[in-house]
C-alpha cells in the first residue's frame, strides 16, 4: 500500500506532485521514456503535448509488462528541453495519474536528450 504525502505541513503548494510517497512491495524500475513509438518513429515533432502522451503511453506499456500500472508509479523523474513544455506536459500527465495519490518527482531541464528533436523524457519507480 502506498501512502501519499502530498503537502505536509511547512512544505510549499505542489503541482500534481507529492512530496513524499511510502512504500511496500516489489519495485519496478522503469527507464527513461522518450517519445519514439513502437516502430520507432518520433510522435509529436515540435509538439510537447504529443511527445509528452507518448512518453507516458510508452510508461503504461513499459509498467504493465511488469505487472504495474500508472497508479502503482511511487516517483517520476522528469527531463524538459524547454521550461516553456511544462503547462503542456502538466495537462498530459495529468490524464495519466490520479490526482489525489500523485507520485513524488523531480523536474530537471536539460540541453538536449539522446535526439535533438527529443523535448521530454521521464523515468518511473512503481511498487506492487
Amino acid at each position: 500500500m502506498h501512502q501519499h504525502h502530498v503537502r505536509p505541513d511547512g512544505l510549499p503548494p505542489v503541482n500534481g506532485y507529492s512530496h513524499a510517497v511510502t512504500f511496500g512491495g516489489r519495485m519496478v524500475a522503469v527507464s527513461g521514456q522518450v517519445p519514439l513509438d513502437a516502430a520507432g518513429n518520433l510522435v509529436g515533432e515540435g509538439d510537447a503535448a504529443a511527445q509528452t502522451r507518448q512518453v507516458f503511453d510508452n510508461l503504461t506499456t513499459a509498467l504493465a509488462a511488469a505487472g504495474a500500472t500508472m497508479a502503482d508509479v511511487v516517483r517520476l523523474t522528469i527531463y524538459l528541453t524547454d521550461l516553456a513544455d511544462l503547462p503542456a506536459f502538466r495537462r498530459v500527465r495529468d490524464e495519466y495519474l490520479s490526482p489525489d495519490a500523485p507520485p513524488a518527482s523531480s523536474l530537471v531541464q536539460v540541453s538536449g536528450l539522446v535526439h535533438p528533436a527529443f523535448r521530454v523524457e521521464v523515468d518511473a519507480l512503481a511498487a506492487i
